[in-house]
């Protein structure tokens, strides 16, 4: 029977997870992938990862373990560092962005701050190219406290082992969150034992023992594995007539029965045990001349022998460990504050040259404000974020506004804190420091930024007339003491809130007039997006004016072309979008910028799937879905699950538009957030109207037109009035339909917007009067030129036109022009549609083929098109954040799909398939 080695008990009643481990660990060679062990301390976590590690030691599996320590929890990458010791010699092979981020992130190195995301594709890759030689099993025991930096780098690893031969087991406490929860890992939650497994257990653990204890034991271990272990020794000492109290949790009462141990053992030896139990590393050195300035006289590993005799703890040639956290937890509990707080200044002393570990071990040991820790708290907090360990900087900050002596000081650094929490995605936290912020001394600007913060913690909120109203006042106010640029900065903020939720006229042209009071220069692109934004007709001619001007530069900098790229977007300017954004995609990519990365993305993805540019739209709207949910940006991932669901609808897949649809419209009806609706919306008309269910197709689109509908909105009506007009054409409601196309012609008196006036020219066709359509059809192919999706829509529109005047032969030409541009665009519903019709005026028309493409997934769409360029398998590992390895399986499967053998097949596939378009993922 498999042993616990944590406990020395028999490992029984697990027979299902053991199965489940020691198949996963056969079967890693053809692909890896991730458990998460969830339980309750001593139900048997660590006893399965052992047997896990034997397994994989048995089968010629390399292991790499890491286990979080609580005192460790906020030392940046310390749990990282601890799993890729072993490989830490081999960082300089890896490609140099990812050599110089993981050694700057464990001090190596001195160099910019690297972004999270390329240290975690170092460690990606470092695992791959050891895994190439030798299949890896990586353990990750107690997760919970492994600090936020080293479970955000696992996690990322953890979602992309699919085509690695490695095996991520990871354990972590009940009731505690991890980084790894979110990472889509498989989770087997260990429950207690049944009542006959623990019966065995305790009979084997502990043979002989009195019917009266035995049975108590049972009772109160619950079965749990170490408490059907521990209790028996415990009640024994204690007597069955002083059981621990039965409303205390089984955790507590498990840390009672492990300080019991402590009372027969010497006083020195329990101090000895407290300076191990506060330590923040295992480092027996350390331990022993720390307790010496704490006794005043040496301390010897002899003198931790009956620690050893009672199974405390383990001890190595130069470490010492526990034998299971409760142990440490109990000795910390058993201590009094003072003996706690002497024994983490005897720490702080030993680490001169060391920091961070100084500066906590340090705020551990006062009480009450000291400015001096609080100090040394902030300047670890820059240490760092120079390494890229945002998270461990914001625990530093809020230790350090807590430890503050005066309230400004407390302000600042709680503020502080909150911005990086924001940049980490740590809302909960945030909330709460910005919380404890406000009832502080805090100056303009920082009042001015925690209002900020509070609009903008979920992305774009619903902030209500109350929250718009103080956004522009502050700003106002700000603007008056000089502050442009944060004036600027909370303006754009709350025109993109307003965008999403349409608050009304009065809102709008609050944020106007402030924007117009600032000192930036006309061309400011901060201006730029702020009207595109809050004012989108009432000031669309400077708009388009800016844009026209903008557009032009943004080649050279990549960061204006994101902000050019999002107000051209906003004013439905798509194809003015496509270059900024591909220039701000493709920088970001290479700095290492994920979380902006995910926006810019979702906004590529709106304006590839508007040009209904199918072959970008795909994969950019599917890795925008992954990587905003990856990036745990809530709002911006239900963006991007409505564009993937108008991507859908386009390319003729109806379950998976209306899936994603339905997932995005309950998020927006949440949020209040008019525009995600109107999104939502949209896509299920397309998606109903590549059905031919044109009356269905009017009531969805109709909604984003009807003020009193809460997916109604101002400006996002006039991006689906081709649509609508399509769908009321088709269900026989054009009369229904005349006063919506009326109200948008008013609009574009005011606004050149070109998805409004390409829109409207489409409408304006389908409605002529007889004597007037031919040439209403012929401006509407001129003026949609530059869309090729809504000219063929035209072109199909006039055909059907001729066809239903019998004009048969002239309809064909039309028609013919149109099925051709739909094939080549890929959306298959309207093609079928001009061959129904083709059919109708007499012309024999075969089925589109599919062509290997349509086999791919939107990732392997991706992979391909960007190795046609000729990138190689690192340089496109670098740009997607998957491992080189991983791109060589992608490839592995993608030829097959696509009828070739080797890489210098792939150009003349896409262009076969007419997806050679590839321009927008440069690297």
């Amino acid at each position: 029977m498999e042993q616990n080695v944590i406990t020395g008990a028999p490992l029984v009643g697990r027979d299902a997870e053991i199965e489940l481990i020691a198949g996963m660990i056969d079967g890693v060679q053809a692909g890896g992938g991730a458990l998460l062990v969830r339980g309750d301390p001593g139900v048997g976590k660590s006893a399965l990862l052992a047997i896990g590690t034997e397994r994989a030691s048995e089968r010629g599996l390399r292991v790499l373990k890491a286990t979080g320590v609580q005192s460790e929890a906020e030392l940046p990458f310390a749990g990282l560092h601890q799993l890729l010791q072993p490989l830490v010699r081999n960082i300089d092979e890896l490609a140099e962005p990812q050599r110089v981020a993981l050694g700057t992130a464990f001090g190596m190195l001195d160099a910019p701050p690297p972004d999270l995301f390329r240290t975690s594709l170092a460690a990606l890759e470092l695992l791959a190219d050891a895994a190439a030689k030798s299949s890896l099993l990586v353990i990750a025991e107690d997760v919970q406290w492994l600090d936020r930096s080293s479970a955000d780098v696992l996690a990322f690893v953890a979602r992309r082992l699919e085509f690695e031969p490695i095996l991520l087991l990871a354990a972590v406490r009940e009731g505690y969150d991890s980084p790894l929860e979110q990472a889509g890992l498989r989770v087997v939650n260990l429950g207690p034992l049944d009542s006959a497994s623990a019966a065995h257990l305790l009979d084997d653990a502990a043979p002989g023992i009195a019917t009266a204890v035995r049975e108590l034991v049972l009772v109160e271990a619950s079965g749990n594995p170490l408490a059907l272990k521990e209790l028996p020794g415990a009640l024994s000492r204690l007597g069955t007539q002083l059981r621990p109290a039965a409303w205390l949790p089984l955790t507590t009462r498990l840390e009672r029965a492990f300080a019991a141990r402590l009372d027969d053992l010497p006083a020195v030896t329990q101090t000895i045990l407290l300076v191990a139990a506060l330590n923040d590393g295992p480092s027996l050195g350390e331990v022993l001349a720390a307790s010496r300035a704490v006794l005043g006289e040496p301390a010897t590993v002899d003198q931790l022998t009956p620690a050893v005799s009672a199974r405390l703890v383990e001890i190595g040639d130069s470490e010492i460990e526990f034998r299971h956290p409760l142990m440490r937890s109990a000795i910390r509990q058993q201590a009094s504050v003072s003996e706690r707080h002497i024994a983490q200044g005897a720490l702080a002393k030993q680490f001169s040259t060391q920091p961070e570990r100084r500066a906590w071990h340090r705020a551990a040991s006062v009480i009450g404000p000291d400015e001096s820790v609080a100090a040394e708290l902030e300047a670890i907090a820059a240490k760092a974020q120079e390494r890229g360990a945002t998270a461990a900087a914001v625990a530093a900050l809020e230790r350090a506004g807590h430890l503050s002596d005066e309230p400004f000081a407390q302000g600042r650094r709680l503020l502080r804190a909150a911005e990086l929490g924001f940049e980490v995605g740590d809302p909960d936290r945030v909330n709460r420091l910005i919380t404890e912020a406000e009832g502080l001394e805090l100056g303009l600007l920082e009042r001015s930024q925690l209002g900020w913060l509070r609009g903008v913690l979920d992305g774009q909120q619903a902030g209500g007339a109350h929250r718009f109203d103080w956004m522009v006042d502050t700003a106002t106010t700000l603007i008056e003491s000089g502050e442009d640029n944060l004036a600027l900065k909370i303006l754009w903020s709350t025109s993109m809130q307003c965008w999403w939720s349409d608050p009304g006229t009065e809102v709008r042209t609050r944020i106007v007039n402030a924007a117009d009071r600032a000192r930036a220069k006309e061309d400011d692109p901060r201006r730029l997006v702020i009207l595109a934004y809050a004012a989108p007709v009432d000031r669309g001619s400077v708009v388009a004016t800016q844009l026209s001007r903008a557009t032009a530069v943004t080649i050279h900098d990549p960061d204006l072309g994101r902000v050019v790229g999002t107000a051209a977007n906003a004013f439905g300017a798509f194809n003015e979008a496509a270059a900024p954004l591909a220039a701000s995609v493709a920088a970001l990519r290479r700095q290492g910028r994920l979380g902006l990365l995910a926006r810019t993305l979702n906004q590529e993805a709106w304006s590839a799937s508007q040009r209904v540019d199918l072959g970008l739209a795909v994969p950019v709207a599917d890795e925008a879905v992954r990587l905003t949910l990856e990036t745990q940006q809530p709002t911006m991932h239900f963006i991007a699950v409505a564009i993937h669901a108008l991507v859908a609808a386009l390319r003729g897949d109806r379950e998976t538009a209306e899936a994603s649809a339905s997932e995005a419209a309950q998020f927006g009806a949440s949020r209040n957030a008019r525009a995600l609706l109107a999104l939502a919306q949209h896509a299920r008309g397309i998606a109903a109207l590549g059905e031919g269910a044109n009356g269905e197709a009017y009531e969805h689109l109709r909604r984003v037109h009807t003020p009193s509908d809460p997916a109604y909105h101002s400006f996002l009506r006039a991006f689906n009035i081709a649509d609508l007009v399509d769908a009321a054409a088709g269900s026989g409601q054009l009369e229904d339909v005349l006063p919506v196309v009326s109200e948008l012609e008013q609009l574009a008196l005011k606004t050149p917007s070109p998805v409004l006036v390409g829109g409207l020219s489409y409408a304006r066709a389908v409605l002529a009067s007889e004597d007037r359509a031919e040439e209403r059809f012929e401006t509407a192919a001129s003026d949609t030129a530059a869309w090729p999706f809504l000219q063929a829509r035209v072109r199909l529109a006039y055909g059907e036109w001729l066809h239903r005047r019998r004009r048969d032969a002239d309809s064909r030409t039309p028609l013919r022009a149109a099925r051709d541009a739909f094939d080549a665009l890929g959306t298959v519903p309207w093609g079928d549609r001009a061959r129904v019709q083709l059919r109708a005026a007499g012309e024999t028309s075969h089925r589109r083929e599919r062509v290997g493409s349509d086999e791919l997934t939107p990732q392997e769409l991706q992979i391909a098109q960007l190795a046609a360029r000729g990138l190689s398998n690192r340089e496109i590992g670098q740009m997607l954040y998957l491992s080189h390895r991983t791109i060589s399986s992608h490839l592995y499967r993608i030829f097959p799909k696509l009828g070739i053998t080797s890489r210098s097949e792939l150009a003349p596939a896409f262009e076969r398939a007419g997806l050679e378009r590839t321009r927008d993922l440069q690297p």
